[in-house]
């Protein structure tokens, strides 16, 4: 099935690469280009996309606040939102999650881990860019914040346990294949069935429980 997207970035050429880059993907199509916020907020309710690709500085209305209205909490039929940005700011990522952003990404991320967050936005699932999931546990890893996590719904297998230590190490989902040796279907399937077990929306909150657990048993990766 074609992922149908739309592209919010007061940038011309910005929209243009970003464009390029998700229409030479087999399965995702870019249905609407959007220059500020409002225009995104009213194309995407008029297009109904399976996911939408948001700046955070846009003018009129910004990514943030178009976020909110797209997905946020109090939204009745949310639309799932990946954030793109060139500022790598802690306050940005936390405001974007909270608003109800499904995906955090610089525009430096690449095409293969772009058209993952498009794909995991679209399944219901969240993609973080690795680089920043580490900077955010180191943060809180440091912090008052590591109380004690809650027992999951279910107990975790032992390679879901594996597949949560590698999370929180800041791998994503290819990362992880590789050094488990198994399939990339396989990751996303036990990624999916550990947010569900713990209760978690993201990547961040999934390594932010492991450590209230206790640790992942694998040192946090430092990334560029």
């Amino acid at each position: 099935m074609t992922v149908r997207v739309v592209v919010a970035d007061d940038q011309e050429l910005v929209r243009a690469g970003l464009r390029m880059i998700l229409n030479a993907q087999p399965d995702i199509e870019v249905v609407g280009e959007a220059a500020d916020g409002a225009e995104a907020v009213a194309l995407a309710h008029r297009l109904r996309p399976d996911v939408c690709l948001l700046d955070i500085r846009m003018p009129v209305l910004d990514g943030i606040e178009a976020t909110r209205e797209l997905a946020g909490p109090e939204v009745a039929d949310p639309i799932p939102v990946v954030v793109i940005t060139t500022f790598d700011l802690d306050e940005y990522v936390y405001a974007a999650l909270r608003a109800g952003a499904r995906g955090f990404l610089l525009k430096d991320a690449g095409p293969a881990m772009l058209a993952e967050a498009v794909h995991a936005a679209a399944r219901g699932d969240a993609l973080i860019a690795p680089s920043i999931t580490v900077r955010l546990l180191e943060t809180f890893a440091g912090s008052a914040q590591a109380a004690p996590a809650a027992s999951p719904a279910e107990p975790l297998t032992e390679r879901e346990q594996e597949v949560l230590a590698e999370v929180a190490r800041g791998l994503g989902n290819g990362e992880i294949a590789a050094e488990l040796h198994i399939s990339l279907s396989t990751v996303k399937t036990h990624v999916a069935s550990i947010m569900t077990k713990i209760g978690a929306r993201n990547r961040v909150e999934l390594a932010i429980w492991a450590l209230g657990r206790g640790g992942t048993g694998s040192k946090v990766r430092r990334s560029n």
